[in-house]
């Protein structure tokens, strides 16, 4: 399907694995030049960047950790000066953890919201210089915001948190014709992350869905292109399920 996206700009949090690695490359496919980053090398990120070359893509895979003022900065920065007014932020960048409450240090906490909540903050806040008018910002966030998850509180927190300032933020950034949105994921095989259960706890978060499966990486980078393109036009502060019916 073609969004009508070619020529456009887009920046991808979190784009060397899952989610990220499979909206940075349906991006590319649409003809987005792509500026994605990453925290820490990993074999995953040297090949994306392989992939793109071998590709000819537009594109870049940068180091940043979301959650630094200054490399959030730098990133936009460096995507502007490459690629021009960003059209399109997907802050999906995310990190999860399991341990009860009673066990989870302060540094564990600070680091998962860090990440998942003040990450798309920084990188949010650095982007208003550099983006296009109009632009579109699409927050990749967990059904776990809606529904709890044991063992977890920091990274539910942190996605309840997305869904509270993607509603902030279309409101402060709509006449400035940016629109925010999210995206709230199910359970998403091929993503790098396991189960804590493994495979018995996949068949059982399999069951919990409508659809009797757990989704691809690609069925979220889809609803991705929907809220970057203009068939999404007066689609602002929007929370869609991509869940599978959970």
């Amino acid at each position: 399907m073609d969004f009508d996206l070619k020529g456009k700009h887009a920046v991808v949090t979190g784009g060397a694995r899952g989610i990220g690695r499979a909206i940075v490359l349906a991006l590319i496919e649409q003809g987005v030049s792509v500026t994605a980053c990453h925290r820490t090398p990993t074999p995953e990120s040297e090949s994306l960047q392989e992939e793109l070359d071998a590709r000819r893509a537009a594109a870049r895979v940068l180091r940043a950790d979301v959650a630094d003022e200054g490399d959030a900065r730098r990133l936009l920065e460096t995507a502007h000066d490459a690629f021009g007014p960003v059209d399109v932020l997907v802050n999906n960048a995310g990190v999860i953890s399991h341990m009860p409450l009673r066990e989870m240090p302060a540094a564990e906490w600070d680091r998962v919201v860090g990440t998942n909540l003040t990450g798309i903050y920084q990188v949010t806040r650095a982007s208003l210089d550099h983006l296009a008018r109009p632009a579109s910002i699409v927050n990749v966030t967990s059904a776990v915001a809606k529904h709890g998850m044991p063992n977890a509180a920091h990274y539910v927190s942190s996605k309840a948190g997305v869904i509270g300032l993607t509603r902030a933020l279309c409101k402060e950034l709509g006449r400035d014709a940016i629109r925010v949105n999210a995206i709230t994921c199910g359970i998403v095989g091929a993503t790098g992350q396991k189960s804590p259960q493994g495979e018995a706890g996949e068949r059982r978060y399999a069951e919990m869905t409508s659809l009797g499966r757990l989704g691809v990486p690609a069925e979220i980078a889809d609803v991705v292109l929907f809220l970057a393109s203009d068939a999404a036009r007066y689609v602002t502060g929007a929370v869609l399920d991509v869940d599978g019916g959970i």
